[in-house]
C-alpha cells in the first residue's frame, strides 16, 4: 500500500479513485465494512482503491477541549488501513484552511479534481465541508456535477448498537477489552519505546517491560490484562525473541498502589521466553495487544501477597492466550 502526507504527492491513476474519507481511529469493523467495499467496487471497475485521513485528528484542531483519546496513533493507523487491501491512503494535514473550504471545494476541486475520485463510498450520516454544511443530498449533486458516482452503506451495527471509536473508547474506560475487540476487530494495541523504570519487577521475578509515557494509543481502565508484545524493531533482544515475532504476556496498567506509586504505568511481562535469558528491549520500540482484563489493580500488604498474586495472574493470563491462539480464525 501506498502512503502520501499530502494531496500534492498523490499521483493520478488511469482511470481515477474509489475513495472513502474518514478518521479512522482504531480502524474498527464499521470502518472495515466501508474500506472493503472501497476494495471491492474499485477492482470491479478496475480503478485505484483510496482512504483519505487526517492528521491531526479534527477536533484536535477545532475543539481541543472536546477532541478524543486517540485509539491508534498515526503509524498504527497506516498499517492497519494498509490491512484492508487498499492501493494507498492520503494523510492530509488537517489545518483552519482545510476546515474552511466548502462543500462544493472539497467534493469537486479536492476529491474529484485533485484525488481523481471517480466513485465516493460514504454511510449515510456523511457531513462534510465547512461547520459540516454539506449532507448526503449535496454531496449526491456535487458528485454528479463533477462526474463522479456516489455508494451509499447502511451502519454496521453489532447487538443493536452502531460499530464506532466512541464505543470502543467506552468499553476500554471500563477495561472491557474483550468488548473493545469485539468492536475493533482485533485486540486494542498501545505501542510505544520501553524505557527504564524501577527495576521492581526483576526483583521480584517478573521482569517488566516499561512503556514511555508517550506510549500512543488509548490506556484503558487500570488493572491486570492478558496480552501480547511484539517488538517492532531492535537488533539483539535476547532470550530467544525476535524483532516482528508477538509473544505472549501479562500486562499491569496503574500506580503500583503496593508500593505507592504515583505514575501510571503501561508494563508488560513476557511469558515463556524461548531460551529462558534475560530480554534487552530498553529503546525498543513494542506493541502491547490487550486481549482481556483478568483483574483490577489490587493494594497488597506486602511483597509476599503480591507476588503470590502475580503468579496466579501469568497462570491466567497464559490459559487466556493459549485459549485465543487456538481459536477458530486464529
Amino acid at each position: 500500500m501506498e502512503r502520501w502526507y499530502g494531496a500534492e504527492q498523490v499521483p493520478s491513476a488511469p482511470g481515477g479513485s474509489v475513495v472513502a474519507v474518514g478518521n479512522f481511529d482504531g480502524v474498527h469493523r464499521g470502518h472495515r465494512v466501508l474500506l472493503d467495499e472501497v476494495v471491492r467496487v474499485a477492482r470491479e471497475r478496475g480503478l485505484r482503491s483510496l482512504a483519505v485521513t487526517f492528521d491531526p485528528h479534527p477536533l484536535h484542531v477545532l475543539h481541543p477541549d472536546r477532541a478524543p483519546a486517540l485509539l491508534t496513533g498515526l503509524d498504527e493507523r497506516l498499517e492497519l488501513l494498509g490491512g484492508a487491501g487498499l492501493d494507498g491512503v492520503v494523510v492530509l494535514p488537517f489545518t483552519s484552511a482545510l476546515a474552511a473550504r466548502t462543500p462544493r471545494e472539497w467534493v469537486v476541486e479536492d476529491l474529484v479534481a485533485g484525488l481523481g475520485a471517480r466513485v465516493l463510498v460514504v454511510g449515510h450520516d456523511v457531513r462534510f465541508g465547512v461547520r459540516n454544511s454539506g449532507d448526503l443530498r449535496a454531496l449526491r449533486d456535487l458528485a454528479a456535477e463533477a462526474g463522479a458516482d456516489v455508494v451509499v452503506l447502511d451502519d454496521a451495527v453489532s447487538a443493536g448498537r452502531r460499530w464506532s471509536s466512541s464505543w470502543v473508547r467506552e468499553l476500554l474506560a471500563a477495561g472491557d477489552a474483550r468488548g473493545a475487540a469485539d468492536v475493533l476487530g482485533r485486540p486494542h494495541r498501545v505501542v510505544g519505546e520501553v524505557v527504564h523504570g524501577d527495576h521492581r519487577g526483576r526483583e521480584l521475578g517478573y521482569p517488566t517491560a516499561n512503556l514511555s509515557a508517550g506510549a500512543e494509543g488509548l490506556v484503558p481502565a487500570d488493572g491486570v490484562y492478558a496480552g501480547w508484545l511484539t517488538a517492532l524493531a531492535g537488533g539483539a533482544l535476547g532470550g530467544g525473541v525476535r524483532p516482528g515475532e508477538r509473544r505472549p504476556a501479562a500486562v499491569s496498567i496503574g500506580t503500583n498502589p503496593t508500593f505507592d506509586g504515583l505514575e501510571r504505568r503501561v508494563e508488560a511481562y513476557v511469558l515463556d521466553v524461548p531460551d529462558g535469558s534475560p530480554l534487552d528491549l530498553y529503546g525498543v520500540r513494542v506493541r502491547v495487544e490487550l486481549v482481556e482484563r483478568l483483574r483490577e489493580t489490587l493494594r497488597f500488604d506486602g511483597v509476599e501477597a503480591l507476588c503470590a498474586q502475580m503468579a496466579r495472574d501469568v497462570d491466567r493470563a497464559r490459559e487466556v492466550l493459549d485459549a485465543a491462539a487456538s481459536a477458530p480464525g486464529r
